[in-house]
């Protein structure tokens, strides 16, 4: 197990990688990177992801129980995504997230997206599908306790999620169709995947509102015990 000891390297990895590096290098793959070289792009967003979870603590056993959890979470979200129409990807992501931090979060996020996609199907929307998952986990751990407090909130986020998930793989579809990014075929893309997105907002709804209390509740038994 990877661990990262100066603080400074760690604040810059949490900090910069999810927010900088990896939107860079995805956006880089789809306008730089012809198609069959995708998976140069994201081998390095899996690696960056991995950096960022390592980063996300101090001591080697609590990184340990972490990946435990991300494998177990993971495992759930790639086999969440076999089944039709709604999928429980997000919601099992946010609710890592809130529970067993923003890093593991997004490392599940993220993840889930490389891994499933090995039967879904790669292409360079795979690092797409990886920042915007990784991205919805550790947000739903920086808020994660406005999120354990108020279900209304979370649901709430549920739904935003669904949409930014969607507006986010719209921009790969603009950079795919144009070469560039064009504001009149991104608004196109957005009308055209409406129907998706709603499906992606109620998706989520329905899954938080199942999923969050039993699984959150086994996390924080988890967390507390093992001290993550």
């Amino acid at each position: 197990m990877l661990l990262i000891k100066n603080r400074n390297l760690r604040a810059f990895i949490v900090r910069a990688f999810p927010f900088v590096l990896i939107p860079a290098a995805a956006i880089l793959g789809a306008v730089v990177f012809d198609n069959s070289r995708h998976l140069i792009i994201s081998l390095a967003v899996a690696v960056m992801t991995l950096l960022v979870f390592a980063a996300g603590y101090e001591k080697k056993k609590v990184g340990t129980w972490r990946m435990v959890i991300a494998s177990v979470m993971t495992a759930l979200c790639v086999f969440g995504r076999f089944i039709p129409l709604f999928k429980p990807i997000t919601a099992i992501t946010i609710i890592t997230g809130m529970y067993i931090g923003s890093e593991t979060g997004f490392l599940v996020g993220a993840m889930s997206a490389l891994i499933s996609n090995i039967y879904m199907g790669q292409g360079p929307w795979t690092a797409f599908q990886m920042l915007a998952w990784g991205l919805i986990g550790y947000i739903a751990g920086i808020i994660a306790e406005p999120l354990k407090r108020h279900r209304w909130l979370l649901l709430f986020y549920g739904v935003v999620t669904g949409i930014a998930y969607s507006f986010i793989m719209d921009i790969w579809t603009t950079l795919w169709y144009s070469g560039g990014f064009d504001i009149g075929v991104y608004l196109s893309a957005l009308i055209t995947a409406i129907p998706y997105t709603v499906s992606y907002a109620v998706s989520n709804l329905i899954f938080l509102l199942f999923l969050a209390k039993p699984f959150g509740e086994k996390l924080e038994r988890i967390r507390k015990k093992y001290g993550l």
